[in-house]
């Protein structure tokens, strides 16, 4: 059994909470500009219009907040790669290509909060098992494909051990990503972005490829 990831929530969340949406969104914004070290919670609740005794209605800290944030943007990181995961018969190459980009624009979007998740797990316990958890997630889906393309015989056979080649690559797309959402974006970098690791990608896991050509890498 896999480590469940902890509660992020003081109470259960009820659907349409305007106030527990509008919480998450100035945090959000305030991630844009500054780490989550220097907010306080007093700051994020008169952003959002309410009391800090009612911050904690809704959130037991403001870590339990940036969890929430994160597992939320985590599940559309994980949606972004479905293409590739649920592949058909479509190319691997565009494909994957298609995913990365669509991975790349959401931490385009998505990067405070997903760089703030990261770096948090330092130095809170249940941020930390949260990110194991949601990496664990990434990485046994990603191994899967990885086996069901070697059973089709598409993929080179093992070793590496599926499950340790999908760690090595989604890790490598975790620092690249990191690393690039930091930056002001530029479509021509973020297309050779896209480019090399997609062909690292293919060139690593699929027999007699020979890389991704940039004509076919969408633009993120």
């Amino acid at each position: 059994m896999g480590e469940a990831a902890p509660s992020t929530r003081r109470r259960s969340t009820r659907k349409g909470d305007l106030t527990e949406r509008r919480l998450m969104r100035e945090t959000e914004a305030l991630l844009a500009a500054r780490p989550l070290a220097s907010i306080g919670v007093d700051e994020i609740a008169t952003a959002a219009g309410i009391s800090r005794s009612s911050f904690y209605f809704y959130f037991a800290s403001r870590e339990a907040l940036l969890r929430a944030l994160g597992e939320q943007a985590h599940d559309e990181v994980l949606a972004s790669a479905e293409r590739w995961l649920n592949r058909t018969h479509e190319p691997p190459e565009e494909v994957i290509s298609r995913a990365l980009a669509d991975n790349l624009a959401l931490w385009r979007r998505r990067g405070p909060v997903l760089r703030a998740l990261y770096d948090t797990r330092n130095s809170d316990p249940e941020s930390a098992a949260l990110w194991r958890a949601i990496a664990r997630r990434y990485v046994d889906a990603t191994a899967a494909q990885i086996d069901r393309e070697r059973d089709a015989g598409l993929a080179h056979p093992a070793p590496p051990d599926a499950r340790q080649l999908a760690a090595a690559l989604t890790g490598m797309n975790l620092r690249a990503f990191y690393d690039a959402s930091q930056r002001s974006p530029s479509p021509q970098g973020d297309r050779e972005l896209v480019q090399t690791l997609a062909t690292v990608w293919i060139r690593t896991v699929y027999r007699h490829s020979g890389g991704v050509q940039p004509s076919r890498t969408p633009a993120s």
